[in-house]
C-alpha cells in the first residue's frame, strides 16, 4: 500500500495492437500498482509478457458484466491507501470500454484519478481517414437492432464534424448500407481495419461504395469515420415566403430580431438576407396603402378621363 490516506486510481492507456506502442510510464505502473484491474486477465498477461514485466500487485477481472459488482470493492481499496491501475484490452479505459463507473465513484469520494495516456483508436482512424480533423464527434457502437440504429444515426444526419464509430465486423455491411440510406451514398467514409496491427487497412470511398465492398465480409478490429454534413446550400425560399415564416413567429409571439434569426438559421441564410426581405416587404406594403388612401386621387382622375 502507498500508506497514504486515499490511494490514487491510474487509468492506463494500451496498444491497440502493436505492444511497441506502449507507453513507457504502462511497464512501470504494472509493476508497482497495488491492485490491477483488467478487462481479460489473459490479455493482461499476454502484455505483461510483451513488456518484460511481472506484476506485483493483485490482479482483478473488470469487465462489462462484473463492472456494477467490482467498483464498490475498488472503490474500498483506494480508500485504503491502494494505487489501483485499470487497464481494459485496448486503447483508454472508459472509451467505449469499463472505466466510467469507478471513475464516477472514485470522483465521488474525493479520490485522486491520474492517467497514462496511450494509443487511441478514434485518434489513429481520424487521422488516416483523410476527412476533416478538426472537429469531429466519437459515437461508439450503434445499435445492433435495425430500426434503432437508422434513428440514432438519423439523429446526427446534418451533423457538420466528422463522426468516428466502432463497430463489429460482422455488422459492418448492415451499418455502411444504413449510413449510406441515411447520409447518402456519397458521403465520403473511411473504414479503418486492424490498425497498428499486421494486416493494417484504411478502406476509402463513398458510403454507398464501402457498403458494397463490406458485403464481401471484413475481419477485424474495425473504426469507421464518416465526413459530416455538407454546409446548408442557398435556400430555394422566395422573399415572400421567408417574410411569411418570420410573421408567423412573429405572431407567436416571438420578437422580430429573433424571428427573423430562427428562419436565417433554418435555411443556412444570413441574417441580412432574411431582414432585408422583411424591411422590403414592409416598404412595399406601406407604399401600397399610401397609393390606395383617400389622399390620393390621381386614380379617380384618369377614371374620369377614360
Amino acid at each position: 500500500m502507498t500508506g497514504s490516506v486515499t490511494g490514487t486510481l491510474v487509468l492506463a492507456g494500451t496498444p491497440i495492437g502493436d505492444a511497441a506502442d506502449a507507453p513507457p510510464r504502462l511497464a512501470a505502473e504494472l509493476e508497482n500498482a497495488d491492485v490491477v484491474a483488467a478487462e481479460d486477465t489473459r490479455r493482461l498477461r499476454r502484455l505483461t509478457q510483451a513488456l518484460g514485466v511481472h506484476t506485483r500487485g493483485r490482479v482483478v477481472s473488470y469487465f462489462e458484466g462484473n463492472e456494477s459488482a467490482r467498483t464498490p470493492e475498488l472503490v474500498e481499496a483506494l480508500e485504503g491507501g491502494a494505487r489501483v491501475l485499470l487497464v481494459t484490452d485496448a486503447g483508454m479505459p472508459s472509451v467505449s470500454d469499463p472505466g466510467y463507473r469507478l471513475v464516477a465513484a472514485a470522483v465521488e469520494k474525493d479520490i485522486r484519478v491520474t492517467a497514462v495516456p496511450g494509443p487511441s483508436a478514434v485518434l489513429t482512424a481520424l487521422a488516416l481517414s483523410g476527412l476533416p480533423v478538426d472537429r469531429f464527434c466519437f459515437e461508439g457502437f450503434l445499435p445492433r437492432k435495425a430500426g434503432e440504429r437508422l434513428g440514432r444515426l438519423r439523429e446526427v444526419a446534418d451533423e457538420r464534424r466528422t463522426l468516428v464509430y466502432f463497430e463489429a465486423p460482422h455488422r459492418l455491411d448492415d451499418t455502411l448500407a444504413a449510413m449510406a440510406e441515411v447520409f447518402g451514398a456519397d458521403r465520403r467514409a473511411a473504414v479503418c481495419r486492424e490498425l497498428t496491427k499486421t494486416y493494417e487497412e484504411v478502406r476509402r470511398g463513398g458510403l454507398g461504395e464501402l457498403a458494397a465492398w463490406a458485403a464481401e465480409g471484413v475481419r477485424g478490429e474495425i473504426t469507421v469515420v464518416v465526413e459530416g454534413a455538407p454546409a446548408p446550400g442557398p435556400s430555394d425560399l422566395d422573399a415572400d415566403e421567408l417574410v411569411r415564416r418570420v410573421r408567423v413567429r412573429e405572431e407567436a409571439g416571438e420578437r422580430r430580431k429573433e424571428a427573423i434569426a430562427a428562419v436565417a438559421a433554418e435555411e443556412g441564410l444570413p441574417k441580412r438576407e432574411v431582414f432585408d426581405a422583411v424591411v422590403a416587404a414592409k416598404n412595399a406594403a406601406a407604399k401600397n396603402e399610401a397609393g390606395t388612401g383617400p389622399s390620393n386621387g390621381g386614380g379617380r382622375n384618369r377614371t374620369a378621363e377614360r
